[in-house]
């Protein structure tokens, strides 16, 4: 009945509006790199004094949702991820618009990014009181399995050298420890600047890292091609086109799954998106019969941190409304508008505001559909920018780095954004991937932190920590992933060098 009365509440004129103005202004922070959605909201936050309380969260989290999915339109057409969700978007989505395949990529993003929404948004209506629980049963040395499974996704994302990778990763790792000791307030590695006393800021890194460098990559190499063609050949124009249905069929396991970890990986507190992209895009590459096909321009490697990202932006507004807990940075800022309008959010808010919590699951439902429409439009107007003389374009993404690096904080801000692209610049010199760079800084404060704390609670005792059920199960599925390549390739070279000895053999005896 309350779902019923939702849908009622959601279905105005005026509330529509907002919901699709919110879905706009998401898709264009999303697409810019820097202005995320908990940027757009933090600026934005004053507006919810002019608004009804159902009005101002309608348009927040459809602002949140569509955010996730707009940084994967940039990635896709220029390989700069407007987001740090779309990471792994970039890695795979560029490859489809060198090939000529832009409009192919987005369809497939687009759709995958609804559906892990939607199917998201089926767990959040009947299943937000047991998710949440189950999410609670998570202590620190589960985190810390979390974690650790998380950096054993490296040997997907490494491209060609997992050794490689895997040096990156540590890197990254390392890079995770700048700044104040959570525990015990220390300074490490801040070098004199306040900007660093919290960490290393994770956007100003990634847009570094991904875009900066990429400009500098192109310009340094004289590439400026977004688009490879043949000699003579027209210039294809980039639209989004949907994928034909007997193309989407075949992804829909690749989807479905990916959504399914998605939502999970977004209720877990503080894991995020991001992780949940990452996660889904090396369990896929894992199961996948042509593992690789990844990081080269493939469906699969583009549905599944599409499906699982969107999925894990609602998951993370369970916790929210049925605990009080924040399942990410975003609606951490989200709290302010439930704060302004003297709303608690928590179990009490079911029984109190009965219609804003099923009206706000009525419009996360109905965002994933208008994302749909509204990426035709704002795609038409990123892909006109790819016809700009690339000196024009690479000014002002340059600019538009600058801007979203100083979104997060002082000239400290871009000038890690700057030292990121140098890195990110040296680091493809030498043939070392970015991504795990990135996997490795997101992970370092979860691991670091839960595996103290872990430690703490069991009196130092490391077996103690890694043989709680739970974390000792997450843990050996991480060697498994992290080893499986290795054993593998291992195997299939036996295999080759035994048909390889016996060939001779059987020559011999003619």
């Amino acid at each position: 009945m309350e779902l019923i009365e939702g849908w009622q509440t959601l279905l105005q004129v005026d509330i529509l509006l907002v919901l699709a103005l919110g879905v706009l202004v998401g898709l264009m922070l999303g697409a810019l790199p820097g202005l995320d959605a908990t940027v757009g909201i933090s600026l934005l936050l004053p507006i919810t004094y002019a608004l009804s309380p159902l009005n101002a969260l309608v348009f927040f989290t459809a602002l949140y949702s569509a955010a996730v999915f707009g940084g994967s339109i940039t990635a896709i057409l220029f390989r700069i991820p407007g987001s740090t969700e779309a990471i792994m978007t970039a890695v795979e989505g560029h490859h489809f618009t060198a090939r000529g395949e832009a409009a192919q990529a987005l369809g497939i993003a687009v759709l995958s990014s609804a559906i892990g929404g939607l199917v998201a948004c089926v767990g959040l209506y009947l299943a937000t009181p047991i998710l949440a629980e189950a999410a609670l049963r998570f202590g620190p040395a589960e985190y810390f399995a979390l974690g650790v499974l998380g950096l054993s996704c490296i040997s997907s994302i490494s491209g060609g050298s997992q050794l490689k990778g895997l040096a990156a990763g540590l890197i990254g790792l390392l890079l995770g420890t700048v700044g104040l000791d959570s525990l015990t307030g220390a300074k490490r590695f801040d070098f004199g600047t306040t900007v660093l006393l919290n960490g290393i800021p994770l956007v100003p890194a990634s847009i570094g890292l991904f875009a900066a460098s990429e400009v500098l990559r192109r310009v340094l190499q004289r590439d400026t091609d977004l688009v490879r063609t043949a000699p003579g050949a027209p210039q294809r124009r980039i639209v989004l086109a949907l994928p034909r249905i007997a193309d989407f069929l075949r992804l829909r396991w690749v989807v479905l799954r990916s959504s399914v970890v998605g939502l999970f990986i977004g209720i877990l507190p503080g894991a995020g998106a991001t992780t949940a992209g990452i996660l889904s895009y090396s369990l896929q590459s894992k199961l996948s019969r042509d593992p690789a096909g990844f990081g080269k321009g493939k469906d699969e490697g583009l549905a599944a941190p599409e499906a699982a990202n969107n999925a894990a932006a609602v998951g993370a507004m369970i916790p929210l409304l049925s605990l009080g807990i924040p399942g990410s940075a975003t609606t951490a800022v989200l709290i302010g508008a439930f704060m302004i309008h003297n709303l608690q959010p928590g179990p009490m808010l079911f029984v109190r505001e009965p219609e804003l919590v099923y009206g706000l699951f009525a419009g996360m439902t109905v965002v994933n559909v208008v994302i749909i429409a509204l990426a035709f439009l704002l795609v038409r107007l990123f892909a006109r920018l790819a016809l700009l003389p690339y000196p024009v374009l690479a000014t002002g993404i340059l600019s538009v780095c600058v801007i979203g690096s100083l979104a997060y904080g002082d000239a400290d801000a871009a000038m890690v954004m700057l030292v990121f692209a140098c890195i990110g610049l040296a680091l493809e010199a030498g043939g070392y991937p970015l991504a795990p760079v990135i996997l490795g800084l997101v992970l370092a404060p979860i691991i670091e932190v839960s595996l103290r704390r872990a430690l703490i609670m069991e009196d130092f005792d490391i077996v103690a920590v890694v043989s709680q059920p739970l974390a000792a199960t997450i843990l050996f599925a991480a060697l498994a992933l992290l080893v499986g390549p290795w054993i593998s390739r291992a195997v299939l070279a036996l295999r080759a060098g035994r048909r390889g000895d016996t060939r001779p053999a059987s020559n011999q005896g003619d």
